[in-house]
């Protein structure tokens, strides 16, 4: 998954503990840091909190134990658990991974009955291997692991006589007892293939509909590394026809229901440098989150019973160019006091889509882009408690910096997105029975709105705006920032040097009636230095580098504050500060 092509750093940058950690940080000891890499390094690892599991009786259940060598993949089934019953607190997924010898970063999915419950990546390994752990909450999937269902899963590998890295892996389902303590979907569904397309169908009494997409760019060309390409008639190698700009859109029926901006992830082989990634990830690269869009206001469309043509595509990619996964999943939530939930779409704006890359040539060549786009949908369904209305906006934004010299020898950029998304629920429903129920609905909303678990944000109730009637305006407002800025610089010694600062934050606020009713806020940050020696065999690189992260996330219910440092593969700091 590297780049063919080399990317450059930072001129006259110091590869200095103190620069990277700051004044703050903890001394490492002398003696436990080599002079550079050697054969072997501390297992991956990240900043960000485990799932937090409840004290209650659990279930485990296994769902693959295998090697991966190429691109076979594993086929197996899957029982629900015995003891736990069918309805749980809490499910979680643990991957468990080992590989040794020589291997790049590869990319990986696990489906459960079709649904795609992880994509994953891979750490490099060192010659004497390493061992590292994935935990990701899957309760939304819960109505998906109530039967019997079969199971794929694939990292596709290559293993010959170089790269001899055989990627070995346990996963589990563990359960825990109990009621959630926020509503599950009723269903989890996917997109069926048919000679019109892919098709959705609802059930009719659909009032909650989320999709969500894993979308990710990788296999090796220029669309892993989409945010450096370039349009005519910039002198550069990763081409696109109108540049960097990537939206990830989905239609209904041929309306646009929704945008998002993708996240730039970059997997440990990326920025040519796999020195900077061998013990900390840049974020999300072993849990790539999914791109949610709340299609709510499509509700009252989709539930005639009918199929419906729903479809993902990217904005941005070079026609006829591959490059682009994009599995969706889409959660409902239903009227358990109606078997039909009628409702109508009542409105749909957008903005045109403005992007604009504008290159000036020099000795270091510059492209500056500036994109973003606006969409506003809206809906009504007449539930058993009553009319309610959603309305979801979203707003994109990017701009960046593209700078390079003649041969890429100096490669860098500056780049930042933001996504912010308002969506506001309204009811006109009358009684305390009304108010219960849409309260309920709210509150499932609000926390995935705010929750920011693991990073990103929910997609699910957001803000702004006035009610309908009888029942307060449910609010969530949840702005996301990603952003990028480093570089790699190739010497005249034929020694490679990235600096790079990833950073991957969220903010939301959800309120009702005017009154806010939970907030969380989300700043994950990975800085990394390292250099080596091109073009020599692996014992002559003289391979160093710095790494950190760390992954603060707060909120009402309490904090999380964790750091952790890197000096050539040895971890010198891991400190939490809550």
């Amino acid at each position: 998954m590297r780049r063919r092509l080399v990317m450059s750093m930072l001129a006259g940058a110091a590869l200095l503990v103190s620069t990277l950690f700051g004044p703050g940080a903890r001394a490492a000891q002398a003696a436990a840091v080599p002079a550079e890499f050697g054969t072997d390094w501390h297992d991956p690892v990240t900043a960000a909190p485990p799932v937090d599991r409840p004290h209650t009786r659990s279930c485990r259940v296994t769902l693959a134990d295998v090697q991966f060598r190429d691109f076979t993949p594993y086929r197996g089934s899957y029982t629900p658990p015995r003891g736990c019953g069918d309805r749980w607190s809490r499910v979680v997924l643990r991957l468990d991974g080992k590989v040794k010898g020589r291997q790049y970063d590869r990319i990986g999915y696990l489906h459960v009955g079709g649904v795609e419950i992880l994509r994953t990546s891979t750490p490099e390994p060192s010659p004497d291997g390493i061992e590292w752990h994935v935990e990701k909450d899957v309760t939304r999937y819960s109505d998906t692991f109530r039967g019997a269902r079969d199971v794929e899963m694939l990292i596709g590998n290559v293993v010959d006589d170089t790269y001899t890295g055989v990627i070995d892996v346990h996963v589990t389902l563990t359960f825990y007892a109990g009621r959630p303590a926020t509503p599950a979907p009723d269903r989890v569904l996917t997109l069926a293939d048919t000679s019109a397309g892919t098709t959705l169908t609802t059930p009719r009494n659909s009032e909650r509909i989320v999709a969500e997409v894993y979308a990710t760019g990788s296999g090796g060309g220029c669309e892993e590394f989409w945010y450096l390409t370039v349009a005519d008639p910039a002198p550069y190698s990763c081409k696109a026809d109108r540049g960097p700009y990537r939206e990830v859109q989905i239609s209904v029926d041929g309306k646009l229901a929704g945008i998002a901006a993708p996240f730039p992830n970059v997997w440990t082989g990326g920025w040519s440098n796999p020195f900077l990634w061998y013990v900390v990830p840049a974020p999300r690269a072993f849990d790539v989150r999914p791109l949610e869009y709340d299609l709510t206001p499509f509700a009252g469309l989709l539930n005639d019973g009918r199929p419906h043509r729903v479809e993902v595509s990217v904005v941005g990619v070079p026609a006829g160019q591959s490059g682009w996964s994009l599995p969706v999943n889409v959660l409902v939530w239903r009227d358990a006091h109606r078997a039909h939930v009628p409702g109508a779409l009542t409105g749909g704006t957008a903005t045109g889509l403005a992007n604009s890359s504008a290159f000036t040539p020099g000795t270091e060549n510059r492209v500056r882009t500036d994109a973003g786009h606006r969409l506003t949908v809206s809906g009504y369904l007449d539930t058993s408690h009553g009319r309610v209305t959603t309305t979801v906006t979203r707003t994109l934004a990017n701009t960046s910096v593209h700078r390079w010299t003649e041969g890429e020898n100096t490669d860098g950029l500056d780049a930042t997105w933001t996504d912010d998304e308002t969506v506001t629920v309204g009811s006109a429903g009358a009684g305390a029975g009304a108010k219960g129920s849409t309260d309920t609905r709210a509150g499932a909303g609000a926390e995935r709105g705010a929750g920011l678990e693991g990073g990103g944000g929910g997609a699910g109730e957001d803000a702004g705006g006035e009610g309908v009637g009888h029942g307060p305006a449910r609010t969530t407002h949840t702005h996301r920032t990603y952003t990028v800025n480093g570089a790699t610089t190739v010497g005249p010694d034929n020694r490679l040097r990235t600096v790079l600062t990833l950073g991957d934050r969220a903010s939301a606020v959800a309120s009702a009636g005017g009154r806010r009713t939970s907030w969380s806020r989300l700043d994950d940050t990975y800085r990394g230095d390292a250099a080596y020696t091109l073009d020599v065999p692996r014992d002559q690189r003289h391979a160093v580098g710095t790494s950190a992260e760390r992954y603060r996330l707060i909120g009402p219910d309490g904090c999380h504050d964790r750091t952790l440092a890197t000096v050539q593969g040895v971890l010198t700091e891991d400190r939490s500060r809550c």
